[in-house]
């Protein structure tokens, strides 16, 4: 069986897993455009980022079973050409859980810590010890999702004291961190009382420009809205009214509508908006996670272990 990987993982990865898998051909690229034409009409899977994906790719993959696919969102793939072949389709979720929500807590604490005000401060060499500084404990924390990512939000959240508050489709949950789970048609009746909005849904139908105006102007005009789930979740209309009328008191966005954002795009001059480079799942245990995932999934694929596959993808519902 020939297994290509579109992506680079260490030496010691590629050592380890040729080793618990040896009866397989395994392929390593730094990216889609290094393989060649016969590895990529005779792979019969593919890990991938799933970023270089194009249906012609998959029209000349003939073999092709299987997309293991390194990340969480698949929304940049062919869904309907992976779709109409039958590929399985398998991602990474859950291993962004730790990275994401130490980002949103850092980005929530600098907030309230006021740690963009204290570096001015020392560039311009003054000492201020009135400046105001909040905190986090007894804060309103409204959460976007109650899935992997934004269980460990809560779970931070917590340890700090905040009241947490979670929307999902249902408004069931079965975990434990959050305080109380809505569904999100009730999202205008609870936006009113948050300190801090953070979201971290997916690119679906269902959630593409699920954020309108009118949802910002129910905040709180001094609360902070983090976006580290995709960046249509409103449109970039939207985005610019709000911080042009700074309906909310900060926005720390690590996605947006159009990426990446060129020097002449006008956000980065807003001055109540912290950008990031779409950056928040990064960290140095970023691949081995996902290829501890994968691992599992190719013993069962191979027959050399039962149970079931880990983060498979419906396809129809994109997740």
């Amino acid at each position: 069986m020939k297994i290509v990987s579109s992506l680079l993982p260490p030496r010691e990865i590629q050592r380890s897993i040729r080793e618990k898998f040896s009866e397989h051909e395994f392929h390593f690229f730094k990216q889609m455009e290094q393989v060649d034409e016969d590895l990529i009409t005779d792979m019969e899977i593919l890990i991938t980022y799933a970023e270089d994906l194009h249906p012609e790719i998959i029209d000349r993959a003939s073999s092709l079973k299987w997309i293991s696919a390194m990340a969480a969102g698949i929304d940049r793939m062919p869904i309907e050409t992976i779709e109409k072949r039958g590929i399985l389709v398998t991602n990474a979720r859950g291993i962004h859980a730790i990275p994401m929500s130490e980002f949103a807590l850092g980005l929530m604490l600098s907030h309230v810590k006021r740690l963009a005000d204290l570096r001015e401060l020392q560039s311009n060499k003054t000492w201020n010890k009135w400046l105001p500084i909040g905190e986090l404990c007894g804060k309103t924390l409204l959460v976007l999702g109650t899935g992997a990512i934004p269980e460990e939000i809560a779970r931070l959240a917590g340890a700090f004291q905040m009241n947490v508050v979670g929307v999902n489709r249902s408004g069931r949950y079965l975990g434990e961190h959050f305080k109380k789970v809505h569904p999100i048609e009730q999202l205008n009746q609870l936006l009113p009382d948050a300190d801090m909005v953070v979201s971290v849904l997916p690119s679906t139908p269902e959630t593409k420009e699920l954020l309108t105006y009118e949802h910002f102007e129910r905040m709180k005009n001094n609360a902070l809205f983090i976006n580290l789930g995709r960046g249509d979740l409103m449109t970039l209309e939207t985005l610019k009214r709000v911080l042009e009328d700074e309906l909310v008191g900060h926005m720390a966005l690590d996605v947006f509508p159009e990426e990446p954002l060129g020097a002449d795009n006008q956000l980065w001059n807003y001055p109540n908006l912290t950008i990031t480079p779409h950056l928040s799942s990064i960290t140095e245990n970023y691949l081995p996670r996902s290829f501890s995932i994968f691992e599992h999934n190719l013993a069962v694929y191979s027959g050399k272990a039962d149970g079931d596959y880990l983060n498979k993808i419906d396809l129809t519902k994109g997740y």
